[in-house]
């Protein structure tokens, strides 16, 4: 039986910076924790635990003013730092209303994208900034697409690192079919939290990679690290596509997927509107497999089968979060546990 902790302490994608504008607030579900996300009024972002201390009401029903978030039931304001500013009702202010607070959260805007760190209680604060971006990022990715999957991290993740179920699930004339089968190849490497495919040519069979067009040799390197980034760069002569696909628990039976992308293949940005619904397309065609799944992942069913080198992967992914738990448990440094290795399977 695997572990389904959701893993802390973490930096997770939160939302793309683009949909929090100067003033806006914007309630979300981590980790089954409510978190009301903000940007005051000069454009820094900041996370408030969703919860007035007085009566418990969730400060997203209330006002924000672009420096203050006010509290729709009394009138108790609060800065982008959580702390009290004014209780209204009080006639003489013998209490030191600076001493309560609401929770606040680290986060963090880079890349087009903002993150929240979720602690633990041996890290309350971040010793590193968020993950880096294979390239930079020249003005932030482009926001593709949020869906939600309706089931745990760890089966989001394993879908999403699977790489066999292509010809039978996005089974479409503009990706492959299950003729264009055969036989992969890959070099794997351990890779800071995780593992990468190391840098090689597009499988022939992807038409994807065709559309992308340009001069000079294609080189493509998968990357994914805890608790669930999986980044594609792809180069073409000197240019350059990266794509980032985010899982975020929203608590331990539905997951957030965001996924983006950055080019500066000027082709590619022009046609970005026509090629946009083929990308949503693919995601839903998992989001169809993982409903489907959900109704086997019961309660009395039989252990998940992992076998050979198309589930290495998966089983990866495990060792991973077992690593990750074990050290944050004993107060030490992470181990990556993997080896380089060659991996052949058939897609």
């Amino acid at each position: 039986m695997h572990d389904q902790t959701l893993l802390r302490p973490c930096w997770y994608v939160a939302l793309p910076a683009g949909q929090l504008k100067a003033g806006a607030m914007k309630p979300l579900t981590i980790l089954g924790e409510q978190i009301l996300f903000g940007r005051d009024r000069a454009g820094k972002v900041f996370a408030l635990k969703d919860f007035c201390p007085h009566r418990g009401m969730p400060l997203r029903y209330g006002t924000f003013d672009g420096c203050e978030v006010e509290c729709c039931y009394h009138g108790w304001r609060f800065n982008t730092q959580g702390a009290c500013t004014s209780i209204p009702s009080l006639v003489e202010e013998k209490t030191d209303i600076a001493r309560i607070k609401t929770g606040t959260y680290p986060c963090a805007e880079a890349d087009g994208l903002v993150w929240v760190f979720m602690a633990s209680s041996q890290q309350p604060q971040p010793t590193l900034p968020p993950p880096a971006m294979p390239a930079p990022i020249p003005g932030g990715f482009t926001h593709i697409d949020s869906v939600l999957f309706p089931c745990h991290i760890d089966h989001a993740v394993i879908g999403l690192m699977d790489p066999s179920h292509g010809p039978f699930v996005h089974q479409s004339w503009w990706w492959r079919t299950k003729r264009s089968m055969h036989v992969k190849e890959k070099q794997f490497a351990p890779h800071g939290l995780g593992f990468r495919m190391v840098s090689h040519k597009p499988s022939s069979n992807s038409r994807a990679y065709r559309i992308l067009g340009g001069s000079g040799e294609r080189r493509t390197e998968i990357a994914f690290q805890l608790p669930g980034l999986r980044t594609e760069h792809i180069t073409i002569g000197t240019k350059q596509v990266v794509l980032l696909t985010a899982l975020t628990p929203i608590d331990e039976q539905r997951t957030m997927l965001h996924q983006f992308m950055h080019t500066d293949i000027g082709f590619v940005n022009a046609i970005r509107p026509l090629l946009t619904p083929f990308g949503k397309a693919f995601i839903r065609q998992d989001l169809t497999v993982v409903k489907r799944q959900q109704e086997g992942l019961i309660p009395g069913h039989p252990p998940l089968m992992l076998l050979g080198d198309a589930d290495a992967q998966a089983l990866w992914y495990y060792r991973l979060k077992k690593e990750f738990l074990a050290a944050e448990e004993d107060g030490r440094a992470f181990e990556n546990p993997l080896k380089e290795r060659t991996l052949r399977w058939r897609s």
